[in-house]
């Protein structure tokens, strides 16, 4: 095979253009790759936030054209130059500048360097993996940020905001497996339920944290948090974190501008802990990926799970974006 499918980002230059991004499947040759240590045959993606922006044009995530989208991929290795991985190997690879600076995952075929590839964990499928993907990697970053600064199950409730989304999901199932009290906030309350099977003890509506307080803290509740909204959402979860709490904050679907005081800091001492899932040192990545493999219900991540053909992607971006997904969405590539 010589070429091979792609959504393919490219910036309209021509003259008189308006400059914007243009997203569209391509064909492209395989001497087209960029270089690269491994020639993987991608069988899975996902579907994230940044996603979304990438596939419908929009700015923030891709910073150099033109530009595979698609910041997750697992697939089989096809060729190697590197003594870390031999021809059928399963690589994985979230985040890491994917799809930002680095073609990413919405190709049949991806060449990259194989320090940014981790192998399968032992008893994960490649579709399970990216039923993780960046979301799930984030979440458990982002349960071990807060166990760094001493949240256990003992120190009381941990809320999670966004809890219908990718992230939002993994961490619940993963926090009521660990024995956490997870409440649950979500602007969707038809997927209560849902929610509850992932072991959310409370489900709450997400105007519960985003209301406008005049309080610069409100009663002491949340011993910890995963907040992936942020703006008003992420200042009333930090109004209500108890002494010592902290929240680890990972997501701007609410907006970016963050409206609170220095008060919950300086007489709760509490913790605002900001994850970046891109840039992450190897041995912690591993790390992440160990403990998802234990942690994480395998049978609950298969209820978060909806698959969908590559030729979606575009579609279910917009949909993404809308606040329209449950839990994770898996792009079959192959």
């Amino acid at each position: 095979m010589s070429t091979f499918k792609a959504v393919l980002a490219t910036k309209n230059e021509e003259k008189n253009a308006d400059g914007k991004t243009v997203v569209a499947f391509h064909d492209l040759d395989l001497s087209s790759l960029p270089p690269g240590e491994v020639l993987i045959r991608v069988q899975y993606s996902s579907l994230n936030y940044k996603d979304g922006l990438a596939v419908t044009g929009k700015p923030g995530v891709i910073r150099k054209f033109p530009m595979i989208a698609g910041i997750d991929l697992a697939g089989v290795v096809e060729e190697s130059s590197s003594p870390e991985w031999k021809k059928g190997d399963v690589a994985i690879v979230t985040g890491s500048g994917l799809s930002e600076t680095i073609w990413g995952g919405y190709s049949e075929y991806a060449r990259l360097d194989a320090r940014l590839l981790v192998k399968l964990p032992e008893g994960m499928t490649a579709r399970q993996a990216m039923g993780i993907g960046t979301a799930g990697f984030t979440a458990m970053q982002c349960l071990i940020a807060l166990e760094h600064h001493g949240v256990t199950p003992a120190s009381g409730e941990v809320v999670v905001t966004g809890a219908a989304g990718g992230v939002g999901s993994v961490a619940v199932a993963i926090l009521a497996k660990l024995g956490y009290r997870v409440i649950a906030s979500t602007g969707r309350a038809e997927l209560a339920p849902y929610l509850q099977s992932l072991g959310a003890a409370e489900v709450i509506d997400r105007s519960v944290l985003s209301a406008p307080s005049k309080r610069p803290m409100d009663s002491e509740r949340w011993a910890g948090a995963i907040d992936t909204v942020g703006s008003d959402t992420l200042g009333g979860v930090i109004r209500g974190l108890k002494i010592g709490g902290s929240v680890a904050a990972c997501g701007v679907a609410g907006g970016g501008v963050l409206n609170t005081t220095v008060f919950p800091f300086i007489l709760r001492g509490v913790n605002l802990l900001g994850i970046n899932s891109v840039t992450v040192a190897r041995e912690e990545r591993l790390e992440i990926w160990r403990r998802l493999s234990s942690d994480l219900p395998m049978a609950k991540l298969e209820s978060m799970i909806e698959e969908a053909p590559l030729d979606r992607v575009f579609e279910l971006g917009a949909k993404i974006l809308a606040g329209g997904v449950r839990g994770r969405t898996v792009i079959r590539v192959a």
